[in-house]
Parts: C-alpha cells; sequence; structure tokens
C-alpha cells in the first residue's frame, strides 16, 4: 500500500509535530487520539514589505503565489508614528466584530487560526462575519496559519488550559511577526518598521504580554487613539464593562436560570418544556411558546415570568399550578404607555414590574373567565432558562426623554434608552456620548447582555442609518430589521459571471457543447405572461392542438443552473441570500442583473436556454404524459396579465399564439376545478400596489390589486409543473429531494374563528379536512355584504401554519402533503432566479433525467437540511420585509391627507378594537382613549363579542361590523415610524 504521507526527507521546510486529544465514547470508554502536524517554514507572513516571504511562498495549481495582503504602508497613530498592524485575540472579535467591519478603520488586521478556530465554536453567525471580513480586499484582514508554521507552533504545557495555551500561541505569533519584520526592514535597509500590536481584553494575557515585551492594549484603550475614536468608543460590546462597573453588591430582580443539565433532564422527563418565545403583538407582557405536549400554545405573563427572554429565543418552561392559568389577553398593553418616564441610568431600586405593570395584570388576571372558547383558561408556564439567544442587530431610534443634555458639542457619555423599531423587543439600554446627534436618527444597536440585576437588556451602537422618516434610512432599516443580504455583489461572486457579459448568446453551431442534451423548441409558440414592469422573467408557456384532439403543453423554465454551477462562489451568495426581495421602490436580487434581467430572462424574440415541461393533455385537463428536457427556446411575446387578457377576449385576434394562449386559458380553469374538487383552499391575503412616480419613486397612489383570468391562468401550470418535477425528483432521489409541504392546522388554530362565526353569523366552520375547510368557506357569505366573504378568508389564512422547505428523508411520505393546494407532493421549480430552492430542484432533475451528474452536496441530507432551514428563514424575512415596504409606503402616500373608508372590526379587546380597511389592506388598532377625553368607560361581552362604551362617548361596536373609520397619518412614538391612524367616523 502506498503512503500519501508527505516526505518529511525531502522536505527540509517541514517539522513534525502532534496534537493529543482524549475523547469518551458513547459506551463510556477513553479514546486518546494523535494527530500529526507538519510543521512548515514556507507559511508567508502576506506583508508587502518582506519579500524574504516572497520568494518561498507556495504556488497554487495555476503556480502563481497568492497576493500579499497586509500593506506596505500601514496607517500610523501616536502610539504608533511608524505604522502598525493588529493581531486580535477571541475576546476582541467577539466583543467588537462591529468594530472591525467599520469601513474607515481597522485595517491590516492578521487574524490568526488559533483565533478564528475559536471564534467559529464560540459563535457561528461572527465567524461567518469574520471570513467575509477576510474577503474584503479594502480591508486588508489576512488569515495565518500560525498552527501550521514551525516558528509559530506552540504546544501545551501538562496542566495547562486550553484557554492559556490559545493566548500563548497568540502571544509568541505576535512575538515572531515583530522580529520577523524588522528582518525584513534591515533587508530593505529601513528604519521605519510597523509596529505588531496585539489586541486582548484579557487582563492575564496583558500582563504576560508585558513582561514578554510584547506591544499589547486593550481594545477599549486603541480605539481611544483612533481619530473618530467618539463614534468608534460607542461601538464596544457594553456587556463585559457591565459586569466589571457592577462587580460590588448588586440587587437581583430576575431569577437564576437553569442549568443546561438540569434543563436537559427536565426535558426529558417532560416536567419542562422547550420552545420559541413570542410576545403578543397587542401585549408586550403576554409571551406565548408552542410546545409539542399542549394543544394551545403555553401562555407567559408579565416580566418576571419571562425572565429575560427576547421573541426569538429559544426557551425552555416550567408549567405553573394550574390556579394560576389564565384566558388569552383581552387587553392592548403598550410599553411606551405604561413606562414611557423609565430612567435609563439604572437605580440601586430598579424592579422587575413597575407598579404600572403590577395593576395592569392584575386587571388581566382579575377579569371574569367567561365560557366562550376565548375565555377559557389555558396553562401558563414560566421560562427557566435560555437553549439559544436569537439575538441580532436591532434597529430603533433613542428616546429623548432618556436623554440627559441634548447638547451635540457634549462629549460626556451617558446612558440612554433605544427603542426598537419592533415592537415585541424590549428597551436596550445603551451607553453613549453622541446622544444629542443620535436623537431623531434610525440607529442600529446590538445586544449584549441581559444580567439578573438589570430590568432591561443592555447593548452598544453600531452605527446610524439616517433621518427618520427619510426614505434611505427606513428602507435600510426595514432590510437590516429582516437580515435581508442587500450589499452589493462581491468582486469573487461577479467573476462567475460568463466574459462576454450582455453579448452572450445561445451558441449558433449545433454542435456546440451548449447543445449537449437539449431539445430545439425554437419553432413553439412560446410567450410569457408576468406583472406589469417585470424584467426578471422566469417562465413562459405554450400549447397547441395534437392530430388525436389533446393538446400539447409546456411550461418552459429559465435555465439558471446552466449559468450558476454548484459551490462556486455565485451559488454560495445566492444560497445564502436564498431569494429576491420585492420593496416598493426596489428588488433586493438573488443573482447578479445580468443574469437575473438578461441571459437567463426569457425576454421575447432572444433564444434562451431553458428547462422544459412537456405534457400531452386532454381536452379534460387529464395528463396523459409529461416529459422534462433541457432545451433552447424563442419567446414570441412578453405580456403583461392585462395586455394577455385584452388579447384573449378580443374576438378580432385569431393567430396561433392567441388561440394557443385561450387554449391554456380553458385548460387552467379545468385544472383549478380539479384542485378545488380535491380540497384546495381558495385563501385571501391582503394585496395592494402603490403607485410610485418614476423619476423620485414618491408614492402618489393606492390601489387593491386586481386578480384576472390571466393571473389564474399562470398559476395552475407553475403549480402542476412543480408537481410534476417534484414527483420526478423524489422518483430519483427518494432520500433527498428538495420538497415544499403545508402541514395541516392544528384544529385549535380555528377554535377561536369557528366560534366568531357561529356566535355573531350562525355559520360552521368544518376544519376536519382542507376539502372541508374548503367547502366551508364557500358558505360563509353575507348577502348584504360581498367583502364578508373575503374578510372571513383573510382570517382563515392567519390561522394556518407556514409551508416549508424540506429534504424528503426527513419526513415519512404522508407528512409530504401540502394542505392548502391539497397535493400529495410539491416543490418549487418555477422561479430559478429569485429563489435558491427552485435552482435546486433544476440541478436534482437535471440527474433525474440524466442530463448531468449530480453535485455530491445534493446528496448528502445534514447539507440540504441546513440549506431548507436557511431558505425558510429567507422566504419568511422577505415577505416580512416586503410588507413592511408597502406599509412604510402607504404611510407616506398618505402624508398630510385625510381620507374617510369603509372598514370591517376584525379583532375585539376590552379597550379597543382592530379595523381592516379592504382599499388600503391594512388593518390598525383603535384604542378607546382615542375615541374621547375623557376615555369612555367600556363594558365588554367576551361571550358575544360586542364592546360597548358610555360616559363621554357611547359606541357600540361588534365583530364583523361594517364601520366608517377617518384615515390619517401619524408619527408613531413608539417606534419611529409614520402609520396609518384610524379615527371611528
Amino acid at each position: 500500500m502506498t503512503s500519501l504521507k508527505r516526505s518529511t526527507a525531502l522536505d527540509p521546510s517541514t517539522n513534525l509535530s502532534s496534537k493529543v486529544y482524549v475523547r469518551s465514547t458513547r459506551s463510556g470508554k477513553v479514546q486518546k487520539i494523535v494527530r500529526e502536524l507538519y510543521l512548515r517554514q514556507d507559511i508567508p507572513c502576506s506583508s508587502r514589505l518582506c519579500s524574504q516571504c516572497l520568494k518561498i511562498a507556495p504556488t497554487d495549481y495555476s503556480n502563481k503565489v497568492a497576493a500579499f495582503v497586509l500593506s506596505e504602508t500601514p496607517a500610523g497613530t501616536k502610539a504608533f508614528p511608524n505604522g502598525h498592524y493588529l493581531v486580535p485575540d477571541t475576546n476582541a472579535f467577539l466583543t467588537g466584530m462591529d468594530l472591525f467591519e467599520v469601513e474607515t478603520a481597522f485595517h491590516d488586521v492578521i487574524v490568526l487560526q488559533t483565533v478564528l478556530e475559536e471564534v467559529k465554536n464560540r459563535s457561528l453567525p461572527l465567524y461567518h462575519r469574520l471570513i467575509s471580513l477576510t474577503k474584503n480586499e479594502d480591508k486588508r484582514f489576512f488569515v495565518f496559519f500560525n498552527e501550521f508554521r514551525l516558528e509559530t507552533h506552540v504546544g501545551r504545557d501538562r496542566g495547562e488550559s486550553i484557554n492559556d495555551r490559545n493566548d500563548k500561541a497568540v502571544r509568541r505569533a505576535v512575538q515572531w511577526y515583530g522580529e520577523h519584520l524588522q528582518e525584513a526592514m534591515r533587508a530593505r535597509k529601513s528604519a521605519r518598521c510597523p509596529t505588531v500590536v496585539m489586541i486582548s481584553d484579557d487582563k492575564e494575557n496583558l500582563r504576560k504580554a508585558k513582561v514578554e515585551k510584547i506591544p499589547a492594549l486593550t481594545l477599549t484603550d486603541y480605539v481611544s487613539g483612533l481619530e473618530n475614536a467618539e463614534q468608534l468608543l460607542d461601538m464596544v460590546s457594553a456587556g463585559k464593562e457591565q459586569r466589571e462597573v457592577k462587580s460590588g453588591k448588586v440587587e437581583l430582580i430576575y431569577p437564576e436560570y437553569y442549568s443546561m443539565s438540569k434543563m436537559i433532564t427536565g426535558v426529558k422527563a417532560g416536567t419542562m418544556h422547550q420552545g420559541t418565545f413570542n410576545v403578543s403583538p397587542y401585549n408586550y407582557l403576554e409571551g406565548s411558546v408552542h410546545v409539542p405536549a399542549f394543544d394551545k400554545p403555553l401562555i407567559i405573563l408579565g416580566r418576571e415570568n419571562s425572565n429575560r427572554a427576547v421573541s426569538g429565543d429559544i426557551a425552555v418552561v416550567e408549567i405553573l399550578p394550574k390556579d394560576q392559568w389564565k384566558a388569552p389577553s383581552t387587553t392592548i398593553i403598550e410599553e411606551e404607555t405604561l413606562n414611557k418616564n423609565d430612567n435609563a441610568d439604572e437605580d440601586d431600586g430598579e424592579t422587575v414590574i413597575s407598579e404600572r405593570e403590577r395593576r395592569a395584570l392584575q386587571e388581566e388576571v382579575k377579569r371574569v373567565h367567561g365560557q366562550s372558547t376565548e375565555g377559557r383558561p389555558q396553562p401558563t408556564a414560566r421560562v427557566v432558562g435560555i437553549i439559544k439567544r436569537n439575538w441580532r442587530q436591532y434597529v430603533g431610534h433613542i428616546d429623548k426623554d432618556s436623554i440627559r443634555s441634548t447638547s451635540k458639542a457634549s462629549r460626556s457619555q451617558q446612558t440612554v434608552f433605544l427603542i426598537p423599531m419592533d415592537k415585541k423587543i424590549p428597551k436596550i439600554r445603551i451607553r453613549t456620548r453622541q446622544a444629542g446627534e443620535l436623537v431623531g436618527k434610525r440607529v442600529l444597536v446590538t445586544i449584549d447582555a441581559w444580567d439578573r440585576d438589570s430590568r432591561y437588556p443592555v447593548g452598544h451602537f453600531v452605527r446610524s442609518l439616517g433621518e427618520l422618516e427619510s426614505k434611505g434610512a427606513e428602507t435600510e432599516a426595514l432590510l437590516l430589521e429582516y437580515d435581508v443580504q442587500y450589499r452589493p455583489f462581491p468582486k469573487t461572486v461577479l467573476d462567475c459571471l460568463p466574459d462576454e457579459g450582455h453579448d452572450w448568446k445561445v451558441p449558433a453551431n449545433l454542435d456546440d457543447p451548449g447543445w449537449r442534451g437539449r431539445k430545439d423548441l425554437r419553432d413553439l409558440l412560446i410567450c410569457s405572461i408576468d406583472p406589469p414592469g417585470c424584467v426578471d422573467i422566469d417562465d413562459a408557456l405554450h400549447a397547441t392542438a395534437l392530430p388525436n384532439g389533446n393538446y400539447h403543453v409546456g411550461v418552459h423554465i429559465a435555465d439558471v443552473s446552466h449559468f450558476v454551477k454548484p459551490n462556486n462562489a455565485m451559488d454560495k451568495e445566492a444560497s445564502m441570500r436564498g431569494t429576491t426581495v420585492y420593496l416598493v421602490d426596489k428588488r433586493i436580487d438573488m443573482l447578479p442583473m445580468l443574469l437575473g434581467t438578461d441571459l437567463c430572462s426569457i425576454k421575447p424574440y432572444v433564444e434562451r436556454y431553458a428547462f422544459s415541461v412537456l405534457w400531452e393533455i386532454t381536452p379534460d385537463a387529464d395528463i396523459v404524459s409529461a416529459e422534462f428536457t433541457k432545451s433552447v427556446i424563442r419567446s414570441r411575446e412578453a405580456f403583461s396579465y392585462e395586455q394577455a387578457q385584452l388579447r384573449i377576449d378580443d374576438k378580432s385576434h385569431q393567430d396561433d399564439l392567441t388561440k394557443g394562449m385561450r387554449t391554456l386559458l380553458m385548460l387552467s380553469k379545468k385544472l383549478k376545478q380539479k384542485r378545488m374538487d380535491a380540497g384546495a383552499l381558495n385563501l385571501a391575503s391582503p394585496e395592494v400596489k402603490v403607485q410610485t412616480e418614476s423619476e423620485t419613486s414618491d408614492p402618489v397612489d393606492i390601489q387593491t390589486k386586481k386578480q384576472l383570468d390571466t393571473n389564474s391562468l399562470v398559476e395552475e401550470f407553475m403549480l402542476l409543473a412543480n408537481i410534476s418535477v417534484a414527483g420526478k425528483n423524489f422518483e430519483a432521489f427518494p432520500q433527498t429531494a428538495l420538497l415544499r409541504r403545508h402541514a395541516s392546522p392544528p384544529k385549535t388554530n380555528f377554535e377561536e374563528l369557528a366560534n366568531q362565526l357561529k356566535v355573531k353569523r350562525g355559520m360552521e366552520l368544518r376544519t376536519d379536512s382542507s376539502k372541508a375547510l374548503a367547502d366551508s368557506l364557500d358558505t360563509c357569505v353575507d348577502p348584504r355584504e360581498p367583502f364578508f366573504n373575503t374578510l372571513v378568508r383573510i382570517l382563515a389564512t392567519r390561522c394556518m401554519t407556514a409551508a416549508e422547505y424540506f429534504c424528503s428523508g426527513t419526513q415519512a411520505y404522508p407528512e409530504f402533503r401540502h394542505y392548502g393546494l391539497a397535493s400529495e407532493i410539491y416543490t418549487h421549480f418555477t422561479s430559478p432566479i429569485r429563489r435558491y430552492a427552485d435552482l435546486e430542484a433544476h440541478r436534482q432533475l437535471a440527474a433525474a433525467i440524466e442530463y448531468e451528474q449530480l453535485d455530491p452536496s445534493l446528496h448528502s441530507k445534514p447539507k440540504l437540511e441546513a440549506v431548507c432551514k436557511n431558505i425558510n428563514v429567507r422566504h419568511r424575512n422577505a415577505q416580512f420585509a416586503g410588507r413592511a415596504s408597502v406599509e412604510y409606503y402607504v404611510g407616506q402616500a398618505l402624508k398630510g391627507r385625510v381620507v374617510e373608508e369603509e372598514g370591517f372590526v376584525m379583532k375585539l379587546f376590552s379597550n379597543g378594537f382592530v379595523v381592516f380597511a379592504p382599499r388600503f389592506g391594512i388593518d390598525s388598532t383603535i384604542k378607546l382613549r382615542d375615541l374621547a377625553t375623557p376615555e369612555p368607560e367600556a363594558d365588554f361581552d367576551m361571550e358575544n363579542y360586542v364592546l360597548a362604551t358610555s360616559g363621554s362617548r357611547q359606541v357600540r361596536v361588534e365583530l364583523f361590523q361594517k364601520v366608517r373609520v377617518r384615515i390619517s397619518d401619524e408619527a408613531e412614538e413608539s417606534t419611529g415610524k409614520r402609520k396609518v391612524r384610524f379615527e371611528l367616523v
């Protein structure tokens, strides 16, 4: 057997060392693992000042030496006038990543292999941010493999902790770099040698560095010496600083978390439960956690029981005694009204629950438990620990009432509150030297810690996004809020595009490799039908009559997988972005524009590569056969929905293309009927279109989106293609097909709506199956009010669970079912320009028809599960970002205007009600205190869904009632957003 081990005898630049690990096996035995390390002397320092490393640096596969990263003229400071390179340790990156990302500072940074691996073990999100910094050419971050270089490798001494050994490795690397550069400068006969500076907040590491005469500073001390120190110092993580300040005796106001082992044991035994903590959008003091053991979510009431959990955290909860169970809240409770004048500087006497909160909670618990489903007590619980924090960067604005001095000249540090845009997130304390400048701005912050002695979490300033309500700041705010990757595509991604750019064409020669395995379908009369102004055209269709009376029908999808190859930089970027995000005034693309709007887009009159699904279909819309093939097509026309509808309806058009569209329309209606008969749901969601000026993108008008027959035509054939491809991919890859499922919602989800319909309208909502639900939704009709059925469908949609992508090997076949579409199996295949899931489905289908080999990543269940997890989050975030964009523009369109519209009462509380306005597709809360001053007295009949007021104003409001509302705009104090305000006329 030939050894593949590199021969050390032949290479003098290597040296042999070994790493010893000890680990316990599942059976409880202890295993000793010895790994050999080949220590080398040809790993370069990557400084452009060093000619020695240039001579010995290894070459890549194309025989080139990787470009050296560290600058020849690194920046100088007062402390280091000859310039300096930075070597941060792990803690510096963990507490100061926002600082390292600042474009104007922190250049020429050496990232040690030891540190990179530690960051990866401690925080995967921070590791990914650090990796992207190493790819940013302007920042000059260089990864130095100190563990493999002979002079910088250090062993672990007997009894030495891993942490101490890693600190020693960092100091050794800094020392070597300093000596190495001095040698390089002597060779250049230069006296100006840059200093290599270690950055660390570890006191012991700094003490040892001082003894060893290694230049070292804390992150704060280093930043203090930079030009824009005041802004940068605000960005240092507050968590550690907070703990150091409070090392004296402190008052603990929250319960201590259980140990991880106690929580794991409790969850296994069923005495504790694990789930995602969510906060009610109407009552900030009420949280809930869905757990498998209970039909309904567990209610978590009050700050003490939520015990520092933030919406989105994965928490462990313990059920409270039955006498403390309660019904979900029937009161609107907003933080800004109860805790308006809290002190941002912590007082010693801080309590978990303020007096006003205690009163509000007592009112809730005292409320008589009615017998309607809304009034029945549900189990309550308390948070006993956090498994995984979901903290991210938060956007908000500074609470001006929490600022001591608004003077812009004042540079004293003060503690202020940031009020997040997301009402579910508590106020965040930040320390800043620029409070006066930040008033009236959108601000980005990070939460660092939430200790037991602090009523609120503490965080640090990251950056200012601009003035509140300015288009740029608000758009960037919502992109950050929903974690949308909106930065321009990096050079590595653009390098993957075809060299010909916009001049790329389908090869004219049929013998060209690009034609291999493709069908020539250029003679088919294909057209696309899309929303007006669509430039990233994913799909096109055709239909022709066959001699036997059947039809030949095709759906042709942009062949994106031809241009985006697995695992290259463009594919990795697309998989991270997951989807294109559509805002009112812009699009955040998943793929570079050259592909999305040109080379892949099925534009008319040009030849394009496609992936085609071809069927033979009977006049009754039964499928006779299906064929999948890569193809070359030429679209004859790109229609908008309206244009296609006009063409189909205009009898004077008797050309073959129009006849084909009429055939598609006829078949689509029959396909839709078959789906409805099988139990597919016809749900509704409020959709409005904001019309904007072409020059400025300022909103001009708001319209409800019209649904034409052609919308449904396209939808039916896309669904058919997705279902056909799902079946083919699952047949070929039963363990790793990427599919999409929609689970049946629990019956309890519909209890409230079913009871409301029964009490208010005497209607029955059956939920035994999707067919029963679909049929009963059809009967929820009010002959006097045409919109009533749509309203019920909107409310039913809100009772649903979300559809999700999954890997076929992780679920049993019955669980594949798509409840809403009443389909046994489903995937996404028809939009690969704008969805990563579809691109993966294309690759699997290409392998299923033996067009090409399947990449190993699509054979791996764990890798596919990770892809599904990411695209599920991205898909959901993109929807939220799109809705938030519409909401912002609706607010702007109404600025200074007052209109009266019809609305419908869709939810009642004891102190207010929610009205939905169909024209604007939005709902808004009208609180009793907005009806009159003083606030009218309320009598809330929970059983019959009636809210009556007396005193300063008398009104009677019922669920589903049609009301007239005056709609205007207001700058909402709590979020800083311009919102739509409803007043009852």
